[in-house]
């Protein structure tokens, strides 16, 4: 293995991990080196930087700018595409010969109009995407937000047949297997999201919280936590929503209730730490779509996992979590929970269940497809 070397286009500087999409993105570069493989990684940037540490995982890598300009909004091009469209990211690519790794649809201009003849290109799908766009639209209240997202909708169910162009189409979630392997046959294989678990580390006994965590600037997040703020009124057990963005609306709404506190994260050890310390992980979503990395890093971390249907299901966790699907249901599995120890009993049910979520053998899966 050690004279593969794999080309992986990435949506994002794949570090710090501090969001869903660039945990998988990173831990897979990671567990892929591991296995002998050399990266040449192109990446867009538009904030987060050129980042030192992913040198460490690979041979070369290429900083492109994501071109943001509003008129990218007009285009027939899904936002999300036309904004990372670059001419020297498709030179990049042809100048050598080793396989292409397109992480997200987001990342696959190239593919349009250029053909990589005898070289496996495989695309990650992170998400059915025109499905997300369509749950954003939703959830957002900001009228032109709703008519972005729902336009970014129906452009990218439109330009979803992109997908034909890949040998592979690696799915994040069995349902999106479903989906996938419906429409493009065998092409859709299954890779559960990488992650930087390689045990469950959850303590046992009580905690004295319940915690929320998640980007409060995506309108889901926001949505759950003015549910779930609502849900804890009711009740005097403590909660604790962490985020690295605060949102002057929610802090405001919060501002009432004496067990409800807002917590801006300075550091992922910081996130890493509520979640092993409280009692209850709350995590409910208003979008079926992918697998939420932050489920997986509090089934890894955490005590008990409180979430309704549609963040679990389908995910193949489904019995390591308790579940609720309405105001009611939460106020009173969160008083059952409060009065519970977590034992070793559940974490024992956790590590025969969370085989499937080991790296090391989704890494070699990857590359038996490239190589």
């Amino acid at each position: 293995m050690t004279n593969k070397t794999l080309n992986i286009v990435s949506f994002d500087v794949p570090f710090p991990t501090n969001y869903g999409g660039v945990i998988d993105v990173f831990y897979k570069l990671k567990a892929l080196n591991l296995q002998g493989i050399k990266i040449i990684l192109h990446t867009f940037e538009y904030g987060r930087g050129e980042q030192k540490e992913l040198e460490k995982y690979c041979e070369k890598i290429f900083y492109y700018k994501r071109k943001t300009k509003f008129k990218n909004i007009f285009s027939t091009l899904p936002f999300i595409v036309k904004t990372r469209a670059n001419k020297e990211l498709t030179t990049n690519l042809l100048a050598n010969n080793y396989p292409i790794l397109f992480e997200g649809i987001h990342s696959t201009f190239p593919l349009i109009k250029t053909e990589f003849k005898n070289r496996t290109v495989i695309i990650r799908a992170h998400n059915i995407e025109h499905n997300y766009y369509k749950g954003l639209y939703r959830s957002e209240s900001n009228k032109f937000k709703k008519l972005f997202f729902n336009l970014e909708s129906v452009k990218l169910l439109k330009y979803q047949k992109i997908l034909n162009k890949a040998d592979y189409i690696l799915s994040i979630s069995p349902s999106e297997q479903n989906y996938f392997a419906s429409i493009f046959s065998n092409k859709s294989i299954y890779v559960p999201a990488f992650h930087n678990h390689t045990d469950v580390n959850s303590k046992i006994g009580k905690g004295n919280f319940a915690l929320y965590h998640g980007d409060l600037r995506v309108s889901d997040n926001l949505k759950a936590c003015i549910y779930l703020t609502k849900i804890f009124s009711k009740t005097t057990f403590p909660f604790i929503i962490a985020s690295d963005f605060s949102n002057p609306k929610l802090e405001y709404l919060i501002k009432k209730f004496n067990n409800i506190e807002f917590r801006k994260l300075a550091t992922n050890d910081e996130l890493d730490q509520l979640i092993r310390d409280a009692h209850i992980n709350i995590l409910p979503t208003f979008q079926a779509t992918g697998i939420k990395l932050k489920l997986i890093n509090a089934i890894f971390l955490g005590r008990f996992c409180l979430v309704n249907n549609k963040m679990i299901q389908n995910t193949g966790l489904e019995k390591l979590c308790v579940i609720a699907n309405s105001k009611k249901e939460f106020i009173a599995k969160i008083l059952e929970i409060v009065g519970e120890d977590f034992t070793k009993n559940h974490i024992i049910e956790r590590k025969n269940t969370l085989n499937n979520f080991d790296t090391s053998v989704n890494a070699q899966k990857i590359i038996k497809l490239f190589y």
